[in-house]
């Protein structure tokens, strides 16, 4: 048998065997199953939070870790176990621009960053108010008291928070890398020995495939890993709606009798206040204009007498 055929034949046992090597990595840790929909679910989350997370400062940064050869970084636990914490909590406050700063500059000065952040004016008539939405990312270590300061800063109208333990997940995918790390290198190892172009061609396909998933598995590992160090808390803000205004009755009889009364008695009190301020108005002339008056009345009085 020639050299070539031996090393394809070899090529296809390790990718066997590979294979083999992750499925029961997998049976092992999650019960017969891979992570399926809840680890590709992850993984989009890990690249969508790419981007958010450069920006977030030293503390983001170093939840992701890594060297050069795509090897992840140290992650946070509680214990032994590997714990994603998750709020949401609405909350009725008398100022939305002043609160959301408030919340903004607290996630902040505690080492977390706002991941996303909507802002709706409503109106009715000539009236508004706002409501809005911040997903608060803060670190695990943070979240109680991050909590505490988010339902004092406002009336709270409603609270749900979840811990998830994917301590198993993190495991499996851990197996998972370290099963496709070696069959990388055996298929590197085979790649130097190859001689035959076809042999060649055959064992990078299977390297680039085997890389491929390496770094899929690698995003999937980094999404948990960022959400079991950084908490996620997301706040609906919304200020009271006012009052609306009296509609004014289109016809005078539309009008109800308890407001009608009241506002005959207000007539009235205006009314006599009117006559008041008017005679007040009055006096200094009528004084002025009597005093001629009776200076002619009495001197007709002494020309009769």
């Amino acid at each position: 048998m020639r050299r070539g055929s031996i090393i394809a034949v070899c090529c296809v046992l390790l990718v066997v065997l590979a294979g083999c090597s992750g499925a029961g990595g997998g049976d092992a840790a999650s019960g017969g199953s891979d992570i399926g929909a809840s680890a590709d679910r992850e993984a989009e989350e890990a690249e969508a939070e790419a981007a958010a997370d450069a920006t977030a400062g030293s503390d983001a940064g170093s939840a992701d870790g890594g060297s050069g050869d795509g090897e992840t970084g140290v992650r946070a636990q509680v214990g032994s176990r590997d714990l994603i914490y998750e709020a949401d909590v609405t909350l009725r406050v008398d100022d939305f621009e002043a609160a959301r700063a408030d919340l903004t500059a607290m996630a902040r000065d505690r080492g977390g960053y706002v991941g996303a952040s909507t802002q709706r004016v409503r109106g009715a008539g000539n009236r508004t108010w706002t409501t809005g939405r911040l997903v608060l990312r803060v670190p695990a270590g943070e979240y109680n008291d991050t909590i505490g300061t988010v339902r004092d800063r406002g009336e709270v109208r409603s609270f749900d928070e979840s811990t998830t333990d994917v301590t198993d997940q993190v495991t499996d995918l851990e197996a998972r890398l370290e099963s496709l790390r070696a069959e990388r290198d055996r298929l590197r190892e085979l790649y130097d020995e190859a001689n035959d172009t076809e042999d060649v061609l055959a064992v990078q396909r299977e390297l680039s495939d085997v890389q491929t998933e390496i770094e899929r598995t690698e995003a999937r590992l980094r999404g948990l890993e960022r959400r079991v160090a950084f908490a996620t808390i997301t706040v609906e803000l919304s200020e009271p709606r006012p009052e609306p205004e009296p509609r004014e009755p289109d016809r005078w009889y539309d009008t109800p009798a308890t407001q009608a009364f009241l506002e005959s008695v207000d007539g009235v009190v205006v009314a006599l206040r009117g006559a008041v301020v008017l005679t007040a108005y009055a006096l200094p002339y009528l004084a002025v204009l009597s005093l001629p008056a009776v200076g002619v009345a009495a001197a007709y009085r002494r020309v009769r007498g």
